[in-house]
């Protein structure tokens, strides 16, 4: 199925030609693998300076831990964390594109208005009743995860009563609420939510089903770095050992269908991507 190009800024990504890379930019003292690692202005630029040197696609930039167990900060520490970030950024890195990886529609608005380009909302934009309004304002593309609960609850909520015809019907409930607003089709991405109220197995079981969430019509994000569902294959607890798992995760991923990987080692998946779309895609 061809799915429309979306141009922002000075890039076309043209989906299914190959695989685009976003970089995770947490300025948060918590999350679970970079956490502490990046939550000033001038580490924040200094880590996207590599990944911007490196080719990295997107920028994504997150205030807000979601991590199993993460307790909720205020809407002004988020935005705290992230407006200056996201303004340093911009002025530095002019052309390349930024997404705001948050759940609430104010610091999505305060984000784009700061040079922010796409929205990265972990709920599906069902926490907030306000941000599919902020994408229809703004024009800017968003990211609709799945996910249950919250993330303090959501390793709790893994029954389903089938994973893959759950997801899907919950994407289509999404999508139709955006296009009730008026949000073209191509502003919407789908994130399947790869460790959100997932078990570990049930996260291959996503990664080897993605073409039947490509039968929606959307591009497929695939957030797969260095998560828990690869220490458990690997029995290894140390988030930053799980890179050659991440790698094989992030093949598989583009094997059924993936268009944007979003992790955290960018130059090693770029090259997983240079070579696995060489391997899967029509055009080396």
């Amino acid at each position: 199925m061809s799915i429309s190009p979306l141009t922002l800024r000075q890039q076309t990504f043209h989906w299914g030609d190959r695989t685009y890379v976003m970089g995770i930019l947490n300025v948060t003292p918590d999350s679970f693998s970079d956490g502490g690692q990046f939550n000033s202005v001038e580490t924040a630029v200094n880590q996207a300076e590599k990944m911007v040197l490196a080719g990295v696609d997107i920028l994504d930039i997150g205030g807000q831990s979601t991590r199993p167990g993460a307790a909720q900060i205020s809407v002004a520490e988020e935005l705290n964390r992230t407006i200056p970030v996201i303004q340093a950024l911009r002025q530095r890195f002019f052309e390349t594109v930024i997404s705001i990886d948050t759940t609430r529609a104010e610091v999505a608005k305060r984000a784009i208005a700061a040079g922010a380009d796409i929205i990265n909302d972990i709920s599906g934009a069902t926490f907030d009743e306000q941000m599919l309004f902020v994408v229809a304002a703004t024009k800017a593309p968003i990211i609709l995860m799945h996910m249950r609960g919250t993330p303090e609850t959501m390793q709790n909520l893994t029954d389903y009563a089938d994973l893959i015809a759950d997801l899907k019907s919950f994407f289509q409930n999404r999508i139709d609420e955006a296009l009730k607003l008026g949000i073209k089709k191509s502003q919407i991405i789908l994130d399947p939510g790869i460790g959100f109220a997932k078990t570990a197995m049930q996260n291959y079981d996503l990664i080897r089903h993605l073409q039947d969430f490509r039968e929606l019509g959307y591009p497929l994000l695939v957030g797969a770095s260095r998560k828990s569902f690869i220490g458990y294959i690997l029995d290894e607890k140390d988030p930053q050992k799980r890179v050659w798992g991440t790698a094989a995760a992030c093949a598989g991923a583009i094997a059924y269908g993936a268009d944007i990987l979003r992790v955290h080692d960018v130059p090693e998946m770029i090259d997983v991507c240079k070579v696995s779309d060489a391997i899967w895609r029509r055009s080396p």
